[in-house]
Order: structure tokens, then C-alpha cells, then sequence
């Protein structure tokens, strides 16, 4: 299992339909297979996200977070891990708005 513990991440890639971009900065911690995560910046004012990893290092979590259009804003995603030649993890999102207009978009964040 890939250990997310302490590990920082930013947004890289995100469909048009998302609120993550460069400024936005994601905080992991780990245990077992717990996993949960802070994060702001950008169009974010606090977000919080809460998942669970599998053997593989595929993250099923939800989030939510606080936009600043003050909205509180809902949604569920898979993120798949790739272990880049630096050793570091960029992680492919698939994920789905369960608030707002339930469109779905993808994302990319690496560890930084």
C-alpha cells in the first residue's frame, strides 16, 4: 500500500467545472487505510476530504469544501495513484459534484 502520510500535494490539472488549481494546497495524513486531508487555497477557502486506501493506493474519498463564493460545495472521487521517476505520486482523479449541478471532471495533483 502507498503511504499518503504527511505528503503534500497541488493541484496540476482540473477540468473547467472544478474549484482546485496551482494555489490550491492539500495536506494527507494516514492510518492504515484511513485517510483524510485539509486543503484551501485559490477559489478554496477550507476544504476537508476523507477516504479510504486500498492495496493498490487507489483513494475512494469524499470531500467537501467551502468555496469563495462563500457555497458549501459536496462531491465523491477515486483517485489512482503513478509513482513518477522522482519517486514522487501524482494522483488521476475521477470525481463527481454531489452538490451544485452533479457534473463530474477530472483532475491531476502531485506530491510536492
Amino acid at each position: 500500500m502507498i503511504d499518503y502520510n504527511n505528503k503534500t500535494f497541488i493541484a496540476v490539472a482540473n477540468s473547467d467545472n472544478g474549484e482546485t488549481s496551482a494555489d490550491t494546497v492539500f495536506n494527507y495524513k494516514q492510518e492504515g487505510s484511513m485517510l483524510t486531508a485539509h486543503y484551501k487555497g485559490g477559489k478554496i477557502i477550507f476544504g476537508h476530504l476523507i477516504g479510504l486506501v486500498n492495496e493498490a493506493g487507489i483513494i475512494d474519498m469524499r470531500y467537501h469544501q467551502i468555496n469563495s463564493e462563500g457555497k458549501l460545495m459536496t462531491g465523491v472521487c477515486i483517485s489512482k495513484p503513478e509513482i513518477l521517476a522522482n519517486g514522487k505520486i501524482r494522483l488521476h482523479e475521477e470525481w463527481q459534484w454531489t452538490s451544485g449541478d452533479l457534473s463530474s471532471g477530472q483532475s491531476v495533483v502531485e506530491e510536492i
